[in-house]
C-alpha cells in the first residue's frame, strides 16, 4: 500500500473513514471521496486502490477504473431482478461485470468482504475473551523488525520459504 493512490468512496463512521485511516497507517495516499465530491469518476480514475462504501448500487463504472487496480467493494444493496425467485439480486457499489475487465483484484458482492468481516469480528471477540483473561491481545499485523529495511524483510521471507 506504500506510495499508492487510494481513493475511498464514503465517508461514514462505520467504513469510509477507519478504512481511510487504515489505508493511511499504511503509508498510502488518501482521498475520501462524499455526495458533494467534484467529479468522483476524476479522482477514482487516478486511483491504485478503490475501497466503495457509498450506498448506491453499482455506482462505480467500469471506464472509472485505472487498468490494473484493486477494487474493493464494500457496498450490499438490493436490485430489482424478476429473474430471481426473491425478486431482486444483491449488488455492491461497483458494476462488477465492467470494473472485473480493468481491475487487477476485485471484491464480488456477495461474498467478497462479508466473510472477512465475519472473520475480523471473531479475531475481535478472540481477543476481548484473551483481555478478560489477562492476556494480550493478538497483533493485527505482523511487525517488520526495525533494523531491516521492506526489501531485507521479503527477502527472508523468500528464503524461509524457499
Amino acid at each position: 500500500i506504500t506510495g499508492k493512490d487510494c481513493v475511498v468512496l464514503g465517508r461514514s463512521n462505520i467504513v469510509g473513514m477507519p478504512v481511510a485511516a487504515l489505508l493511511q497507517s499504511c503509508n498510502g495516499t488518501v482521498t475520501v471521496c462524499h455526495s458533494r465530491t467534484q467529479d468522483i469518476a476524476a479522482k477514482v480514475r487516478q486511483a491504485d486502490i478503490v475501497v466503495a462504501a457509498i450506498g448506491k448500487p453499482e455506482f462505480v463504472e467500469g471506464d472509472w477504473i485505472k487498468p490494473g487496480a484493486v477494487v474493493i467493494d464494500v457496498g450490499i444493496n438490493s436490485k430489482p431482478d424478476e429473474t430471481k425467485k426473491r425478486g431482486y439480486k444483491l449488488v455492491g457499489d461497483v458494476n462488477y461485470e465492467e470494473c472485473f475487465k480493468k481491475a487487477s483484484a476485485i471484491t464480488p458482492v456477495p461474498g467478497g468482504v462479508g466473510p472477512m468481516t465475519i472473520a475480523m469480528l471473531m479475531k475481535n471477540t478472540v481477543n476481548l475473551a484473551r483481555h478478560s483473561i489477562g492476556l494480550p491481545r493478538m497483533p493485527l499485523r505482523k511487525p517488520i523488525h526495525r533494523n531491516l529495511s521492506h526489501r531485507d524483510f521479503v527477502a527472508t521471507q523468500k528464503h524461509l520459504s524457499g
